[in-house]
């Protein structure tokens, strides 16, 4: 089974955690340190908190921006479900905003139509997370444009993005956002097998990042109720969580991080191999904006059913049965049951339910060849001939 995604893992990443392994800190030595101030130099960011998780990031960085109960935060139907559980992590509410149906990122004419119906209602968001979907920046400059009139915070999901680039600065600089988000999800352009980042150029949001994600646990002084008892002392000042990302992870990240060019290189050359493989059948491609390097984390192809007689489910499991480990990014949040139960149904986000029944995401990752990109489209061909 060729896989639609797959880590790349050198000797070198391997030395780099058996260097860690044969160290005295596993966990909290100084290795984690060193690989957030690599990302934050990396992308431009004064600041950079490591956590376990994307997911984690995610809950953090609503936190810092003190969403809870009574806020509202919206983000796309068109990815994982943690893109919208970090809401309700904090005891917010959660609504979405359609997408865009060529780059199938959030639609800046739907999000300027919902702000203008929800200042009526007074129910503005509190915090906007568009995604960057399938590695893909979202048009950052007219989303701060928004969030200036309508007073949001905004929070990049760029789960999928690290390494790629919008309007020629690194995602992850923050200049159209308070808060970026990365994971490192073996499946990503990076990994330290899972991890997550949350970048910012606000000193006071990322010091709030580093007290939540270790129990919300202080060794500062200057930041205690009194004079420590003793060199020994530490104080929680603040209910936190254990998102902490280990050293071991950290050096795998650090690692994978000098590599981080090349990986996106070859992503270029493979989905440049498959556009020309693909002309003359019926599917169509994520339209790639101008102002956008897309770090291509996926290479999702929309099917043309009605050019063909078999149903999406059919193409699926023939192309699976062959071999080709094809999947579907996303399902839409708001048809999950859970969200459902929370008053979502379907026809809220005709787009990204449009989408959803005709997309597919085909093998991409560093070390594919393209021999295998051949027999992707070989069967992909005959399957939908």
């Amino acid at each position: 089974m060729i896989p639609y995604g797959r880590q790349s893992i050198s000797e070198e990443d391997i030395q780099a955690v058996v260097n860690v392994l044969r160290s005295d800190y596993l966990t909290q030595g100084s290795v984690v340190p060193q690989f957030e101030q690599a990302v934050a130099d990396y992308v431009g960011a004064n600041y950079a908190v490591a956590v376990n998780s994307g997911t984690s990031a995610l809950h953090l960085a609503c936190l810092a921006l003190g969403l809870g109960k009574g806020d509202y935060l919206w983000t796309s139907p068109n990815t994982f479900v943690a893109s919208a559980n970090c809401a309700l992590y904090c005891g917010a509410q959660v609504d979405f905003v359609d997408i865009d149906p060529k780059t199938f990122n959030m639609s800046i004419s739907a999000l300027e139509y919902k702000l203008q119906q929800a200042e009526r209602a007074g129910t503005l968001p509190k915090i906007v997370i568009p995604v960057h979907f399938a590695g893909l920046s979202c048009d950052m400059k007219k989303i701060t444009r928004l969030a200036k009139q309508y007073g949001f915070y905004i929070i990049e999901d760029a789960c999928h993005a690290i390494g790629g680039k919008y309007l020629d600065k690194p995602v992850g600089h923050c200049q159209y956002s308070d808060i970026t988000v990365f994971s490192f999800h073996p499946v990503k352009i990076i990994t330290t097998a899972e991890g997550g980042m949350a970048v910012t150029q606000q000193q006071h949001l990322a010091e709030r990042m580093a007290l939540l994600r270790s129990h919300g646990i202080t060794r500062e002084t200057k930041k205690m109720t009194h004079e420590p008892d003793g060199p020994w002392y530490y104080q929680q000042i603040d209910l936190g969580f254990n998102y902490r990302m280990t050293d071991l992870q950290a050096a795998l990240g650090l690692s994978q991080l000098k590599k981080i060019g090349e990986f996106v290189r070859l992503r270029h050359d493979l989905k440049l191999y498959y556009d020309d493989l693909i002309v003359g059948l019926p599917v169509a491609t994520q339209y790639q904006s101008l102002n956008s390097f897309s770090a291509l984390h996926l290479y999702p192809i929309q099917i043309d059913l009605t050019q063909i007689t078999l149903s999406f489910t059919q193409v699926f499991e023939l192309l699976r049965e062959n071999g080709i480990g094809v999947n579907v990014h996303y399902i839409p949040v708001h048809l999950q049951p859970y969200y459902i139960q929370l008053g979502f149904k379907p026809g809220d986000f005709p787009v990204a339910e449009d989408y959803y029944t005709k997309t597919l995401s085909l093998p991409l990752y560093s070390e594919l060849s393209f021999e295998q990109q051949n027999l992707v489209i070989q069967v992909l061909t005959e399957v939908l001939q």
